[in-house]
This record gives C-alpha cells, structure tokens and sequence, in this order.
C-alpha cells in the first residue's frame, strides 16, 4: 500500500561554491513542494563562510544580493526547519544525497525516492548503472523540457516529483514486495541515511 499522498515531499537545493576555484558546494537555496507541486518551502541561505568564490550564477541564478538579502535564513535555521519538515515524510528527489548533504540532515533511505536511482527509468533509457541528469529523464520520459537555461530548484522538484508520479502504483508495489527498485546512492554518501 502506497504512503497517503500528504506524506510525500520533493526537494531540491542549490549551491554555490566556496574554498579553492569553487568547488566546494554551499548550501544556496532549499526548494520543497508537496504532491501536488505546491511551494511548501523556498528559500535563499546565507553564507556561511565568508568567502563565495563561484556564484556559479550562469548555472543557478543566483547572485550575491540574494545570499545576503534581509529575507535570506541563517543555515542552522533552515537545517532545523528542514529536517523538522521532513521528519516522517518520503522525500522525492534526483540525487538526494546531493541535498541532504549539503544541508547536512540524514534521512532514512526507506523514506527517499530518488529519480536519479530508479532502476526502471536507467533500464529505459539503457543506462542500468549511470546516474542520468534530470533534464534528460525528463524530456525521455516526460516529453518535458526543464533546466533550460538556469537550473532553478522548485521546477527541479516538481519535474523530480512528476517523474515518481508516473510510475508510483509500480515503485511502491516493488517496495511492498520487499524488492527495492533503486541502485544504491554513491557509498561516500552513506552518511546521508538512516
């Protein structure tokens, strides 16, 4: 039997970068919706380290007026509110492991339903053991563009959600018979779940 549909939640986060050259991911901006693709959540972070050395402004659309605006949350608050709005619920994404990182929260790997690990949507696709971008999985199986020009993080999460919506009857039914229908997220982020 499938969660009621209150329980899910999708997410999805952007990052900037910091450290050497950028590439170190900090945590940017934390979009949430509800099933029905309804903002439950979006908001930009403040930095938390002093230096943001790539806004990677041509990829996220972010910039530093955003990070530092009055309406920009403090980290620990949004870690706090996060992880209390999601406590309970299944988390729809594409590579949760990436977000739940970055806001450094775990969250149980029963409760997660990631597009990127679907095993059906690799198979289609004859990818059975790569991660396949979102833009992808959704113009292949939606026939639906996204991420077309800037990456934004609520349109991620609907397109994320509308992938596990259309095929929810079958990924539960496999999770009902104890038959998990997802490749294994990257082992470096085995800290990510419970």
């Amino acid at each position: 039997m499938s969660p009621p549909t209150d329980q899910f939640l999708a997410i999805s986060c952007a990052n900037v970068g910091v450290g050497p050259g950028g590439t170190t991911s900090m945590l940017a901006r934390v979009s949430i919706v509800n099933y029905r693709g309804s903002t439950v959540f979006d908001h930009y972070v403040a930095p938390t380290m002093q230096v943001v050395t790539d806004y990677r402004s041509v990829t996220t659309g972010i910039s530093e007026s955003d990070l530092y605006s009055a309406d920009a949350w403090a980290f620990n608050v949004v870690q706090q509110y996060v992880a209390n709005l999601i406590k309970g619920k299944v988390l729809v994404g594409h590579g949760i492991w990436n977000d739940l990182s970055v806001l450094g929260i775990p969250h149980p790997a029963v409760s997660t339903r990631d597009v990127a690990l679907y095993q059906p949507f690799r198979n289609a696709l004859r990818s059975p053991h790569q991660i396949i971008g979102l833009q992808t999985l959704a113009w292949q199986l939606l026939c639906r563009r996204c991420q077309e020009g800037q990456l934004h993080p609520l349109e991620n999460a609907r397109v994320a959600l509308d992938l596990y919506r259309s095929h929810a009857d079958e990924w539960e039914s496999a999770i009902s018979k104890n038959n998990w229908p997802c490749a294994l997220p990257p082992s470096t982020f085995s800290r990510c779940y419970l």
